[in-house]
């Protein structure tokens, strides 16, 4: 664990696992991936996936007691799964130590594990080390490989609603992905740009006053869709919607 201070991981076991299930699919495992300094990465993609994975990554000590609360009465109200409660901690825990296999085994190890790296990191060396190693799509892992395939721009570059187009894909990168499913994408990325403003880093908009966004989950379980090996996409384009206006930062 303390190796992590220094060392950014080779590899995952969230990555050992998509490479078994890629020559278990017969298709040879790619990964696509650049480490990057967290202070070559750009603040509006922080901003974004502090918005909308984890609010209170400044304030818990590796497991939001209260998200999680949130989350069971959310799922019992719903019947079904249909909201999470890991932080960032947690998450950065599965991807280098665990898999998406879900068990209440994996979480119990998972929030542990979140407890050791909170004790042994600082919270800027877990963000950088979760922006560099986490998926966002078939093969690809880390934000800047993430960057410059979808929106063909360096992580530091990143503007508002490119941020926002990267964070809504982390509950799951290969369905809620642009070349996938690029209506599901949409939704996604305005959910995020609405969280963003709750947050405070965006201005607000009246339209969303009174009705806070709900919280993307992940879906595990199932073969998800495979991502087609095509030419990164173009930069966006020069004339884009307008996006809300950054707030000062405090």
């Amino acid at each position: 664990m303390k190796n992590l201070a220094r060392d950014m991981p080779d590899e995952t076991s969230v990555m050992r696992q998509r490479d078994a299930e890629a020559r278990e699919a017969g298709r040879k495992p790619r990964r696509l991936q650049k480490t990057v300094p967290l202070r070559h990465i750009s603040k509006n993609l922080i901003h974004a996936v502090l918005s909308a994975e984890d609010p209170n990554f400044f304030g818990h000590e590796g497991i939001d007691w209260d998200a999680i609360k949130e989350s069971i009465e959310t799922n019992i109200e719903k019947g079904r799964y249909a909201r999470g409660g890991s932080t960032i901690t947690q998450q950065l825990a599965k991807n280098v130590y665990f898999t998406t296999y879900k068990s209440l085994i994996r979480k119990a190890r998972e929030a542990i594990v979140a407890t050791w790296m909170e004790r042994d990191l600082p919270k800027k060396r877990i963000i950088e080390i979760y922006l560099n190693v986490i998926e966002w799509g078939d093969g690809v892992y880390g934000c800047e490989a993430a960057a410059r395939r979808y929106y063909g721009v360096s992580c530091a570059s990143l503007d508002v609603d490119q941020a926002a187009g990267l964070a809504a894909m982390i509950p799951s990168p290969r369905r809620i992905n642009p070349r996938t499913n690029p209506g599901l994408h949409a939704r996604a990325t305005r959910r995020v740009l609405r969280q963003m403003r709750w947050a405070g880093y965006l201005r607000r908009d009246i339209r969303d006053m009174g009705n806070e966004p709900e919280r993307v989950v992940a879906d595990e379980s199932g073969p998800e869709p495979h991502e087609q090996d095509d030419p990164p996409a173009p930069p966006a384009s020069p004339t884009p919607s307008p996006t809300p206006t950054p707030t000062p930062e405090g």
